[in-house]
This record gives C-alpha cells, sequence and structure tokens, in this order.
C-alpha cells in the first residue's frame, strides 16, 4: 500500500518542494524515515504514531517506510509532520489519493492530534501557488497569514480528525481570504512616539527628515542626555508607509523567524530594530547551525538602531559592512548558503568620547589620545557608508522647558517625507529604486547631474576633507534627496553644502 502527498522543506526564504511517501508493506513490524532528515524531522515517527493513535487511527503493525525526497535536499524543522499522517492514512485507504492531488500540506502535530503552527507558511503558500497548486491545508493558527495570496485556497484545520473529515468530504471548510491592500490601510499606522515631544535639536530633526525621505544611514554624536535616543525612536514614525511588495517582502522574513504576532499574520509598518551592544555578529547579522534571519534583516526595510555604537564590538561593526553595501546578508554552512536581505535604514548614537562631553574642555576629563582611541572603534570604511552625521548639542533651560505644542509633529513631517518619496518613486519607475540611497554609480550620473557651480563645489569639498569616491557618491544622493525635500528638479548649491555639512561633522571628529 503506498501513498503519497506534497510539501515544502524551507532553506532560508527559499522553499522546494519535497514530497513526502509512505509505503506500508509485510514485514517485521517497523517505522522507518528517510530523506536527508535533521533530527527533528527524524522525531516525526514517534509525534505522528501518537496522535494518530490519540485520534482513534491505528497504525498496522507492519513494515512502514516514510521518505520525503528528493534525498538530497535537508529537511529541517516539523512542518512535516501532518504532510507524514495523511500520507500514512492513504496508504492505509482511509483517504482517496486523487483528494490530495493539485495540494500542498503543512503543519507540526501533538500528541493529542492537534495541529501546531509552523513557521514559514507565507513564503510556503507563495511557493505552493507559483509551482501552480491550488489548495493548501496549514493550521488553523497559521490560516491568516496564508490567506493573503491571492490565486490559491488556504484550509485551516485544528487536528487530524479535522483533516481526515475533510479529505474524505464529510465535513466542509471554506477557504480563508485576505486582502493585502485592505490590512495595509487598516493596520499601516502605528502609535509610535511623536516629534513634537522633542524640544529643540533642530538640526537633528532636519537630518532625520532627509534620512527619512532618502533612506539615508545616519550618525547622532553628542553628550548624555542631549536627546539622541530620544529623537531616535521617533525615526519610524516618519518614514514613508510601506509598499505591498515590501510589505510582503519584510512579513516571509518574520514568518520564518516565528515571530509574526499581529493576528492578520502581516507586517504592515516598518520596524524598529534595537539591539544591545553587547550582541554577537552572529546574532546581528544571522547564524546558527540551521542559520535563521539576524537583526540586521528583522530591520529589512525600517531601522536598524545601534545606541552607544563604539561600545558595540568591532566584529560586530565591521560585519554591518557587507549588508549596508550590498543590502543583503549572505551566510555559507555545510548544508548549502543562505541569502536573507537587510535592507535597512541604519541610525547609529554615540558619545564623542567616553565621558561624553568632547570638545568642551570645561567637563570633558579625557586626554587626546583616549578621545582618539574611543573614536578609533568606529572603522573608516564604516563611516564611509554613513550618508549624514549630524551633532545634538547640549539645550539651554529654556529650550528644554519650551511647550510641546509649538513643536512639529511627526505627522506634519511625514507628509513632507511622503511628498519627497513620491517623487523618487515617479522619477525611478520600472527600474527598481524606491529611495535615491539605493542609486548606484551609474545611476548617480544619471539621475543626479550637477551645474557647474554645484560641481566647483563638490570638487573643492572632495579635496579638502579628503572624501573617498564613495562618500562622493553619498553626498550627491543625499543632496538629491534635499533637492526633492525642496521640490526641486535640479540639485543646486545650496543643496550640495548641506550635504557637504553633513558629511564634513564626522571628519572634523575622525580627521581632527
Amino acid at each position: 500500500m503506498y501513498g503519497s502527498v506534497n510539501s515544502l522543506a524551507m532553506i532560508g526564504l527559499e522553499a522546494r518542494q519535497v514530497c513526502v511517501e509512505a509505503d506500508i508493506s509485510d514485514g517485521l513490524p517497523v517505522f522507518d524515515m528517510v530523506g536527508y532528515l535533521a533530527k527533528e524531522v527524524n522525531e516525526a515517527r514517534e509525534r505522528v504514531r501518537t496522535a494518530l493513535k490519540n485520534s482513534g487511527i491505528h497504525m498496522p503493525p507492519k513494515r512502514i517506510t516514510v521518505n520525503i525526497s528528493p534525498g538530497d535536499i535537508r529537511k529541517n524543522g516539523t512542518s512535516f509532520d501532518l504532510a507524514v499522517a495523511v500520507s500514512l492514512m492513504t496508504a492505509m485507504e482511509m483517504i482517496d489519493p486523487s483528494m490530495t492531488g493539485g495540494m500542498m500540506i503543512f503543519g507540526e502535530l501533538n500528541l493529542q492530534g492537534k495541529v501546531m503552527p509552523v513557521p514559514g507558511i507565507l513564503p510556503m503558500v507563495i511557493e505552493a501557488r507559483m509551482r501552480g497548486f491550488k489548495k493548501c491545508i496549514v493550521p488553523l493558527d497559521n490560516v491568516e497569514e496564508g490567506s493573503i495570496i491571492e490565486g490559491i485556497d488556504v484550509i485551516g484545520v485544528e487536528s487530524i480528525e479535522e483533516t481526515l473529515l475533510y479529505l474524505t468530504g464529510k465535513i466542509l471548510i471554506e477557504p480563508v481570504k485576505n486582502d493585502l491592500e485592505d490590512l495595509l490601510l487598516k493596520n499601516g499606522k502605528t502609535e509610535n512616539a511623536d516629534f513634537s515631544e522633542v524640544n529643540g535639536q533642530q538640526e537633528v530633526k532636519r537630518a532625520m527628515e532627509i534620512a527619512a525621505a532618502g533612506m539615508h544611514n545616519i550618525l547622532i554624536i553628542g553628550p548624555p542626555g542631549a536627546g539622541k535616543t530620544m529623537a531616535a525612536k521617533r525615526l519610524p514614525g516618519i518614514l514613508p508607509a510601506l509598499s505591498s511588495k515590501e510589505c510582503m517582502e519584510l512579513t516571509k522574513i518574520y514568518s520564518i523567524s516565528g515571530l509574526l504576532s499581529n493576528k492578520d499574520g502581516l507586517v504592515t509598518c516598518r520596524p524598529f530594530v534595537n539591539p544591545h551592544h553587547t550582541i554577537t555578529p552572529q546574532a546581528l547579522s544571522g547564524g546558527g547551525t540551521i542559520p535563521k534571519p539576524g537583526e540586521c534583516s528583522l530591520a529589512h526595510k525600517g531601522v536598524l538602531f545601534l545606541d552607544e555604537l563604539p561600545e558595540f564590538s568591532k566584529s560586530a561593526l565591521e560585519i554591518l559592512r557587507q549588508p549596508l553595501e550590498d543590502r543583503e546578508v549572505r551566510i555559507s554552512r555545510t548544508h548549502g548558503n543562505y541569502i536573507y536581505p537587510a535592507d535597512f535604514l541604519l541610525c547609529a548614537a554615540m558619545n564623542p568620547c567616553k565621558c561624553g562631553y568632547y570638545p568642551d574642555r570645561s567637563r570633558c576629563s579625557c586626554t587626546e589620545s583616549d578621545v582618539k582611541k574611543y573614536l578609533s572603534r568606529i572603522s573608516g570604511p564604516l563611516l564611509d557608508r554613513i550618508d549624514i552625521c549630524v551633532e545634538a548639542s547640549r539645550m539651554g533651560f529654556e529650550e528644554l522647558c519650551k511647550s510641546s505644542e509649538k513643536n512639529e509633529s511627526s505627522e506634519t513631517i511625514r507628509k513632507r517625507v511622503e511628498k519627497a518619496a513620491a517623487i523618487q518613486q515617479e522619477r525611478y519607475k520600472g527600474t527598481g529604486i524606491r529611495f535615491n540611497s539605493e542609486l548606484r554609480s551609474r545611476d548617480v550620473e544619471k539621475y543626479c547631474r550637477l551645474g557647474k557651480k554645484e560641481e566647483r563645489l563638490l570638487k573643492k569639498a572632495y579635496e579638502m576633507l579628503g572624501l573617498s569616491a564613495r562618500s562622493c557618491h553619498r553626498i550627491i544622493k543625499c543632496a538629491r534627496t534635499i533637492a526633492d525635500l525642496d521640490g526641486s528638479e535640479a540639485i543646486k548649491e545650496m543643496h550640495i553644502s548641506e550635504a557637504i555639512a553633513y558629511k564634513s561633522i564626522d571628519r572634523r571628529y575622525w580627521n581632527g
């Protein structure tokens, strides 16, 4: 007796089709599972056997072999349990093989026969639809997550018993349908802290507005208590809304990480990820025996905030260089290579020295060598990848006590940011680029043409500040964003001048 069903194996963000086959034949009673399986997949033997027994289904005392093919793909996780159970019930002639054709099955089983949720349902359902399958059976707790994909029916089940009744036609379960655009409209706004609560620091607010409009990396330098962290935590509130494509990318990452908490099974807001400075390089970039997305990937299309930047280990900071340049993380393991997207806005904050008050010599007790040693924890190549550097100065008492009603709200700033983002979206239509920070060298020449006065100003800054070619291009891209915020098609001298100012501050600290 033979039975088979289709399922998927997750390798990073990529799903591979597998066939779960069951054969029951005469011989000594034994239950074997083969097919290049990880330990948790092999353990499905006992989970499935006990779950079937407690659901009133007794396996025959025969030789039972389950194969998950192809054999050259490593199978991990517990999402094959339900598929194994259905293939066994098909082999026992309890289910007609025609009922599982054109269908994929995912789910973990507990010992009572209940179907438990599993990570990665969204990319699995997307892959099933791309391969021409018309239906997926998934755990009931995952059904909202899978139901946002059009063109495929997603059936949620609670138990083996319910699955059997559905596949034998004794009960009807209606597929759940959710509209992605409706969910984005309903859940796209978050209750972020507001910029109206931040008194003073107009230069920081302006820099953050530019960073949000073009998704530029930003570094804030200032003494303790100046409001660096307070301002950074309000950055997500002024970012442009996620597009439907970005929403799907982000939800896939959180799905395979098992971090989807939204009842609609969808990440609709740009994330704000704030790891502690003791984080390991592996936790930041992703890793493990079976690599999982790290903090860089969890911040995809959002903000990665590194507070007290020099306190992070040098190896953790240097590992950021690849994702900041390539917007993805590559991880190599014995069982295969994994690629996770990591297109984030880096927002970092730091004190200028160990005590935090340099260059105010009336308060700073650090020696020049102490200051240089502290600042040297941030490498030149990492600074090169930061577009905007701004100082948060110590506020006066009058400024500190100013009424928050006189400050601009996040909503007011966000409207300007969204207007600039719309200009960029129209300019780069059909190119795969959405923000100015994503421009490559050849794109800079095409979309960021400078007049003679602007070129002379940039050349002077290039020579005086000793800029690298990368820094020069980042100044131009930042100037392009400033021009978009002004509603100017041409990049003017004042736009270049402001962009240079944001790049010259770090030179004052590190090359002073």
